[in-house]
């Protein structure tokens, strides 16, 4: 059966292989073809999980933000011809602030099962770690990297969790961890609770939530790691 596997890549190489199911094992072990975002980065996963698989064998096409729709059918290639395709993310499930939906929307239009396949999610871990509402919530990916514009959007995402008692999810590149930090504690209200959750998966996992309030007074340590911010 031909089809578009979805796979999940670690959060980190320090990430446990037990986190990742025999199910996607076997499949890097058989696939020859992959779309990922950067194929170093993609082969060095195989090669963390499947170390015995022969690289040479493997075939990658780049599907990333700059990849415009169309482009889909030619790295869909595979798929045409008969074979299946893994889908590899940078880190954690495809999909999510991943830009592989331009492949997975292509097979539906063409009747090609897409098949997503369990594994880790930063962005989901956190939230089920973090006590917020898991029932409500919305996750915004990165927010204006402008001062000004980010304190207006973080003060316009907790008016929304005012009103709606919803989660607000987002993150930043970790080496402008400590800014928004900053900007978090000078712009929302004391009352407001944020999580925080670093390095998900990995030895020093650490996913801790308290208002705001009672951030001003915590020691962090984040700068530079990757990291989840949800407030409420």
């Amino acid at each position: 059966m031909v089809a578009l596997y979805l796979l999940p890549a670690y959060l980190g190489e320090t990430s446990p292989k037990n986190i990742f199911s025999e199910q996607e094992i076997n499949l890097l072990q058989e696939l020859k073809f992959f779309v990922a975002e950067n194929e170093k980065s993609a082969r060095k996963f195989i090669k963390f999980l499947c170390p015995n698989v022969i690289q040479k064998e493997l075939s990658f096409s780049i599907l990333d933000k700059r990849t415009s729709e169309q482009q889909i059918p030619e790295i869909a290639q595979p798929l045409i011809e008969g074979h299946s395709i893994g889908l590899i993310s940078e880190a954690g499930l495809p999909c999510i602030a991943d830009p592989g939906s331009l492949l997975v929307s292509w097979c539906h239009t063409k009747g090609i099962r897409v098949i997503p396949i369990n594994g880790p999610s930063s962005i989901i871990l956190a939230l089920i770690a973090s006590g917020l509402n898991g029932q409500n919530f919305t996750f915004h990916g990165y927010l204006p990297i402008d001062s000004i514009q980010r304190k207006k959007k973080l003060q316009q995402l907790e008016n929304i969790c005012r009103v709606s008692h919803t989660a607000q999810i987002f993150m930043e590149t970790p080496y402008r961890n400590q800014s928004l930090f900053e900007d978090l504690l000078k712009g929302l209200k004391n009352s407001t609770h944020l999580c925080i959750a670093t390095n998900i998966t990995l030895p020093d996992e650490s996913i801790k939530t308290f208002t705001i309030g009672e951030w001003k007074n915590k020691k962090t340590d984040f700068q530079k790691k990757p990291t989840i911010f949800i407030i409420q």
